[in-house]
């Protein structure tokens, strides 16, 4: 801090007071006279941020930190937008999700439990990670790593085809991104080609899973029961195996079209 004591020789006699009244002012406080006195207006304070009904917090206008930029995606409840952080230059995805298509209390509960999950999952290599949560008036955005190489399910279509070398180590990646979220609690619910992204156009680069807005926490030996748990030919009864069956049901989707004599049966 400091020494804020003055020393122990003689005192030195006190400056002339300044005629100048800035002179008052001294360290960003106001230093009187003896006997003075200063009446001023008081300081108008800003009022508190109104309390967002989504994510229970202050709101705040994202845009005020960020620039948001082109479109990079469209789904149901919100837009994916590229944004560059304005201090430090940092490129980011921010998804929108307008409030007004939030029409049921469940809705809103799946916002706010994904944006619960995705920093619960904060720090894993393959999960891309949320950097921040804002909500305004209109919508609620959610400001999330930027993987450039876009959608698995893109890549896919634009390869053509995999190696069964490649196709191996793809899916041994998605595999071992679903046994990190069930060892941390979580059910994705929602595993498709669309739902994971790459990192960057690399051939060889990271994959990473998004789109949380289905997930739920769980712990061991739960079973669920809710229509969204009724996916393709999943019955509505299940656990974390869930993950699983949409897992096999990816890989057969993958392998449908490959010759069936050539073909090899995976088994998990």
């Amino acid at each position: 801090m400091g020494n804020c004591c003055p020393g122990s020789g003689d005192a030195e006699p006190a400056p002339a007071a300044s005629a100048d009244p800035s002179s008052r002012l001294h360290s960003g406080g106001t230093s009187l006279k003896a006997g003075a006195s200063v009446s001023s207006a008081p300081t108008p304070t800003k009022p508190p941020a109104p309390i967002g009904p989504v994510l229970g917090r202050p709101m705040e206008d994202v845009r005020s930190i960020y620039t948001v930029g082109k479109e990079l995606g469209r789904g149901q409840f919100g837009v994916t937008s590229l944004c560059t952080h304005k201090a430090t230059g940092e490129r980011f995805a921010c998804k929108t999700i307008a409030k007004r298509k939030l029409s049921t209390k469940e809705d809103v509960e799946d916002v706010r439990r994904e944006v619960q999950i995705m920093y619960h999952l904060a720090g894993q290599p393959n999960i891309v990670e949320l950097k921040g949560a804002y909500e305004d008036k209109q919508s609620v955005h959610l400001v999330m790593e930027l993987c450039a190489g876009g959608e698995l399910f893109d890549r896919i279509i634009a390869k053509g085809k995999y190696t069964e070398r490649a196709a191996a180590s793809l899916l041994r990646t998605i595999v071992e991104i679903v046994h990190t979220c069930h060892s941390m609690g979580v059910i994705h619910r929602d595993l498709k080609p669309e739902n994971f992204l790459l990192l960057s156009k690399d051939d060889n680069a990271p994959l990473k899973a998004t789109d949380f807005g289905l997930s739920v926490f769980f712990k061991q030996g739960e079973v669920f029961k809710d229509i969204k748990d009724i996916i393709s030919e999943v019955d509505a009864d299940n656990d974390g195996r869930i993950d699983y069956s949409e897992f096999v049901a990816m890989m057969r989707k993958g392998t449908a079209e490959q010759n069936p004599k050539k073909r090899r049966d995976v088994v998990l």
